[in-house]
């Protein structure tokens, strides 16, 4: 009757009128399902549980907050939106519900508008090099603050896009930045070891499976990043900002281990000949180099006796001095690296035994 209509739209009341609890808007939710309430209260109360956004908008709106962050001057501020942000957009997220898809584009053009900025500051810091100082812009922010800006935007952009598994694409980008390896070149390391933090977290991406992009993209980002990142190690281990550096060494080891092995071969030599001269300046990529071996030469170590018995037997005539000749120098490289990699060469075969 009457007193029970009453009471209803007390408690539409009360219940428009207070915060709700995450707990509580569910038991509204699965209220206003199953009963239907004719009453502006009710109105009122179901505006506060469902958006009437459309899909584009909130689309936009991510985008437009993405946007904010990178553009933030306060680092305080920047730094503690990113982190509320990266947890309403990562797939993980205990808010994500039916919400769409992040518009890959939107991010994409973020991304790039934050690489064009990074190559500028670091041609900025090519002009103050030569001129024997760091310059500071109307921001007050010197420009090593600003270069460290941009490459936290850019690494938490692809915290986001490899979260989604959108990253492939970034992967292609960051290989083609032959502006930024040329000024790499050329810039004090006190400034360029900031680009290796971007590769940093694509090597590590790619050595822990989180990132899955096609074979060329991997050989094109690896032979263009893998040689300035050897050259920044010491100076990612002395200003880590979050690098976990043993992991990073790990993961560098493994994604070398996804390319086919001609190319290993040429990467972990550059890799050997850098590491037996700077040593703790230089990943330590032991590991994987042995895995490398193994999987090289016990390959190819029944084809490697095949040959050397034809050319012991003479098989070919006058040019058997010669293949001899090759087969000992190529024995004593093994044997060298074999004894670097814990494993042992039999010359005459190439066949390997454990040390």
């Amino acid at each position: 009757g009457i007193l029970f209509t009453k009471g209803v739209l007390s408690c539409l009341n009360y219940l428009e009128a207070v915060p709700w609890s995450e707990e509580e808007e569910e038991k509204l939710r699965s209220l206003f399902i199953k009963v239907k309430f004719d009453d502006d209260t009710a109105r009122d109360i179901l505006a506060r549980i469902y958006s009437q956004n459309s899909p584009d908008s909130q689309q936009r709106l991510a985008r437009e907050l993405v946007w904010s962050i990178t553009t933030s001057i306060d680092a305080n501020a920047r730094n503690e939106l990113k982190s509320l942000v990266k947890s309403l957009l990562c797939k993980s997220s205990v808010y994500e519900k039916d919400y769409p898809d992040l518009n890959k584009e939107d991010i994409y053009v973020v991304c790039q508008s934050c690489l064009d900025a990074l190559v500028s500051l670091f041609e900025e810091a090519i002009c103050s090099d030569t001129s024997g100082k760091l310059a500071k812009k109307e921001t007050g922010k010197s420009l090593i603050e600003r270069i460290s800006k941009q490459v936290d935007n850019i690494n938490w952009l692809l915290e986001i896009l490899i979260d989604r598994q959108m990253a492939e694409e970034f992967v292609e980008m960051w290989a083609d930045q032959e502006e930024l390896l040329r000024v790499h070149e050329t810039t004090s390391p006190m400034v360029r070891y900031e680009l290796s933090r971007v590769s940093a977290m694509l090597f590590t991406a790619i050595g822990t499976r989180k990132l899955h992009c096609r074979s060329q993209a991997r050989l094109k980002v690896i032979q263009a990043w893998f040689g300035p990142m050897l050259l920044d190690f010491g100076w990612l281990q002395r200003c880590r900002k979050g690098l976990d550096m043993r992991a990073l060494e790990e993961a560098m080891g493994h994604a070398l281990l996804t390319l086919p092995l001609q190319q290993q071969y040429k990467l972990f030599m550059e890799w050997f000949h850098v590491f037996s001269k700077y040593s703790t300046e230089c990943p330590n990529l032991s590991k994987a180099f042995q895995i490398w071996w193994r999987r090289s030469f016990l390959r190819g170590s029944e084809t490697y006796a095949i040959e050397s018995r034809w050319v012991l037997r003479g098989g070919d005539g006058g040019k058997s001095m010669e293949m001899i000749r090759w087969l000992c120098v190529e024995a004593q490289q093994r044997c060298a690296l074999g004894r670097i990699c814990g494993v042992a060469v039999t010359p005459r075969t190439g066949r390997l035994g454990v040390m």
